[in-house]
């Protein structure tokens, strides 16, 4: 029985749901394994606490180089390469480690056997126990953000008999699809604020494009309007439990404590959650239901050109222009609210959300679109079965397990999962029949928008969508051109929370990058992940810690962590539910109310526009 339990945006609760369960369902005498496939950020351990850790490392085979006294310099490699990952360069074909999707194109093409192929780390797994509870969780590689979705099937392998709670990554792109696509059971963790409502539908839309109908879970449940409820009794959504807004819970969290086994009252909820959950997954949980947005429809030639063509934009950038990226290294820190607070102190500012699985600063800055286009972020391959003589090279060859081997009256048929292909091209290369052809993938839009406080690019990413990264490249790019065009030379970015190739997409070459972080066991841990991806791409940062008062001590460690990464720690905000009172008014909290938490936001951005220069 396989129990994923996710959530469209970081920080709802879900990994607190997701450990309180397993350690439930193990008090009942099931046989449990607690698969975590946040990989990015990986928490749960620090909540199960599991002892007699092994280590497997996880390589996947990749070009390494070209082997000089082979090579002909026939560029076939480069051209064959989609991610522009190889170059020719004088007499020598360069491979950009970075940018390789690893999907071995470039050896298959080499008529000379050139291409240098070694193994190559993408992360680790990671086994040990708690009590009785099986845990395996991945830890992703520094800088190996594409690699996201192969690391989570490495830790799916390990899902074993009995009941297995698997943890998933927030959001809606390919790694949370990789890890709840073949779920008997999809929990949905959300909250009744704003910004939880407007993730749900699309984590909502994201499994029904999957065939997947979820169930809900809500936590912080003090509902301040009916939306969350309307929208579940709209869409014939079950609401399976309910948990309580209690600052007992989060003072447990912080701690790395498990609820459940600190109070009884909490122990006798968690159960009684524990029965429904294993009531719903023996249900029918599949689901005929479309997504809301499940394609954005077109059947125009020139729409798809231009949306291919919009992922391949270049722009001068102006050397005089400074850019700010807020980021987090997981959800559900503040960082879009104190965003939008740095927006409405600054009152001119070019603005772009690069959070493209779950945006939500449109939701206080309120944008009037001026301009929409489609995004492309590559092609997707298509077998016609006529031409097709079931010779199997193409699933042999495809390293991301797109091309699916069915049966019709007895006979092998091809098909190729569109949410696993990465247009990658390497089963066209060996296919003897030439069956295979590319159409372009509509995986997104794009908007530019006018605010009450400057221009913004923001997008939506299409539901159970990849490429995010390029997405993000997109609509930075926008922004850019936005504040030029607006004579505005500062800019903020409203980045993804993880380390994965959305957030590098989202800090690369900005010029300081703010990390949003709280005072709890995973805030500090998922800190220490974020500040190295930036310290490996060399950027100036500085560290907030938001809900500081939740628990001084995790915040010191914070304040201590930024002085050892050599980040400026920028300051403290605290605790206001004034914040979240704010979010369904509209607005920002510095236009809402004049209060301590005002006065500590205001502090810490005079201190970010003094370290960018920018008077």
């Amino acid at each position: 029985m396989n129990i994923a339990i996710s959530s469209g945006k970081g920080g709802t609760g879900k990994t607190f749901v997701s450990t309180n369960i397993a350690r439930v369902l193990e008090k009942m005498g099931k046989q449990v394994t607690y698969l975590d496939c946040d990989v990015e950020e990986p928490n749960g351990h620090l909540f199960l606490k599991p002892d007699t850790l092994k280590e497997e490392t996880i390589n996947l085979l990749s070009p390494v180089g070209v082997d000089a006294e082979k090579c002909n310099i026939c560029v076939k490699c480069v051209e064959a390469c989609k991610y522009n990952a190889m170059a020719k360069v004088k007499d020598r074909i360069l491979i950009f480690k970075n940018l390789c999707h690893i999907c071995g194109a470039c050896a298959l093409v080499c008529p000379k056997d050139a291409i240098v192929e070694e193994d190559r780390k993408i992360g680790v797994v990671r086994r040990g126990k708690s009590g009785n509870i099986d845990i395996h969780y991945g830890l992703l590689e520094t800088g190996e953000g594409g690699m996201t979705p192969r690391l989570i099937k490495s830790v799916k392998k390990n899902i074993g008999e009995g009941v297995n709670i698997v943890d998933s990554p927030p959001g809606t792109s390919c790694p949370v699809v990789e890890t709840v696509r073949d779920s008997d059971l999809t929990i949905l963790v959300t909250d009744p604020t704003p910004f939880g409502v407007n993730d749900l539908k699309l984590a909502v839309d994201m499994c029904r494009e999957l065939g997947i109908e979820p169930v809900v879970l809500v936590n912080r449940a003090e509902y301040p309007d009916s939306e969350l409820r309307d929208y579940c009794s709209k869409e014939s959504l079950d609401i399976i439990a309910e948990i309580p807004d209690d600052r007992l819970i989060a003072e447990v969290y912080s701690r790395g404590d498990l609820i459940v086994d600190e109070n009884d009252r909490y122990n006798d909820v968690f159960l009684e959650i524990a029965k429904k959950i294993l009531h719903q997954s023996k249900k029918d949980n599949t689901t005929g239901k479309k997504a809301r947005s499940a394609e954005i429809e077109t059947d125009k030639a020139d729409a798809l050109d231009k949306a291919e063509c919009s992922v391949k934009e270049k722009m001068e950038v102006d050397p005089n222009q400074k850019e700010v990226v807020v980021i987090s290294g997981k959800g559900g820190t503040g960082k879009t609210s104190i965003v939008a607070s740095f927006c409405a102190l600054e009152k001119s500012i070019a603005i772009s959300d690069c959070d493209v699985d779950a945006a939500d600063l449109h939701l206080i800055l309120k944008p009037r679109i001026v301009e929409s286009g489609l995004f492309s972020g590559g092609k997707v391959a298509q077998i016609d079965n006529v031409k097709c003589i079931s010779c199997g090279r193409c699933r042999e060859t495809c390293r991301f397990g797109a091309v699916i081997k069915n049966y019709e009256e007895g006979c092998a048929v091809y098909m190729v999962d569109k949410k696993s292909c990465e247009g990658c091209a390497a089963c066209a290369i060996v296919c003897p029949t030439g069956s295979i052809k590319f159409k372009t993938a509509i995986n997104g839009e794009w908007f530019l928008s006018d605010t009450r406080f400057g221009p913004m690019s923001h997008a939506k990413l299409g539901a159970a969508e990849e490429n995010s990264g390029k997405l993000v490249t997109l609509i930075r790019n926008k922004k850019n051109q936005l504040a030029a065009k607006n004579n505005i030379n500062l800019s903020i970015i409203d980045g993804s929370p993880g380390t994965g190739c959305p957030v590098i997409a989202s800090i690369t070459g900005t010029d300081y990058a703010v990390i949003v972080t709280e005072p709890t066991v995973s805030g500090v841990h998922d800190l220490k992940r974020v500040l190295d991806v930036i310290k490996f791409f060399g950027i100036k940062s500085g560290v907030v810690v938001n809900k500081f008062d939740l628990n001084i001590d995790k915040a010191n460690d914070i304040i201590a962590i930024a002085k050892e990464y050599g980040a400026d720690f920028l300051g403290k905000i605290g605790y206001d539910k004034s914040v979240t009172k704010a979010q369904i008014k509209g607005l920002s909290v510095i236009e809402f109310t004049d209060s301590e938490i005002t006065d500590e936001i205001k502090d810490i951005w005079q201190k970010i526009k003094e370290n960018v220069n920018v008077w």
